[in-house]
């Protein structure tokens, strides 16, 4: 039976520092969840975000829609910090990410804030997310 070695000290140290690394992206991903659910959605600092929702939604009940989106953005960053289920909670923001881009892409680009170009913004979030948890948090310590 063949014993494996313990890692070295610079691997032990690289993924203590990638560790850090992937602790802090999710802070800012987190944060960025935060910002958007509570001061552009729920205390409507960002009107635009409203009228998206009327535009794709309906104008009835678009503050209520807005505000049930904007608490499901602070409820998701609270999900991402508290790490339970990082994988389905990453390929969930991705999918919301990507399905909410796709929609205003195609409904409503004249409220976008850089118009059609705001997908470029959605895509590297998307790539950012998926970076943190399935590169930097899945990285095992070699061992010699």
């Amino acid at each position: 039976m063949q014993q494996q070695l313990p890692a070295s000290r610079n691997d032990m140290l690289l993924k203590m520092t990638e560790q850090r690394i992937a602790t802090l992206i999710t802070y800012l991903i987190a944060t960025v969840w935060i910002v958007n659910g509570l001061f552009c959605k729920i205390l409507n600092w960002v009107p635009r975000h409203q009228e998206i929702v009327s535009q794709i939604l309906g104008n009835e009940y678009s503050r209520e829609l807005t505000v049930l989106i904007g608490i499901s953005e602070i409820v998701m960053a609270f999900w991402i910090v508290s790490g339970y289920k990082r994988k389905l909670n990453a390929i969930t923001q991705i999918v919301g990410i990507g399905i909410m881009n796709i929609l205003e892409f195609i409904l409503v680009p004249d409220l976008l804030m850089w118009g059609r170009f705001n997908s470029v913004f959605a895509l590297l979030f998307i790539l950012l997310i998926y970076y943190n948890q399935f590169h930097l948090r899945n990285k095992k310590i070699k061992t010699v």
